[in-house]
């Protein structure tokens, strides 16, 4: 039987490779979700607050935009590597504090 050629090893390798990435992903938001419920269940500090600056953007007929600022105020968070009960992740929400509303 003849060796394959490049072409059928390189999408061997491919698929290959794409099947582990999907499996440790898969992995990963199993074990992220179970350390989570553990944390909920045991009363282990599973969420976090974190400071948001929220603001409006109005487009105006001149085609200037006005901005309209509310209040900062503390948004509740999951300390987690992905987001869970519909709640995002702390690491995420410290780094997007500015949340801006198109009108």
């Amino acid at each position: 039987m003849p060796a394959p050629n490049l072409r059928v090893r390189l999408r061997r390798w491919l698929l290959a490779t794409v099947l582990f990435a999907a499996g440790a992903a898969a992995v990963a938001w199993v074990c992220d979700l179970a350390a989570f419920e553990i944390r909920v269940e045991r009363k282990w500090n599973p969420y976090g607050s974190v400071i948001v600056y929220h603001y409006y953007a109005i487009p105006q007929k001149s085609g200037k935009t006005q901005f309209i600022f509310d209040p900062p105020a503390p948004q509740t968070c999951v300390n987690t590597l992905f987001p869970h009960q519909g709640w995002l992740p702390c690491w995420y929400l410290k780094g997007h504090t500015q949340q801006r509303t198109d009108m």
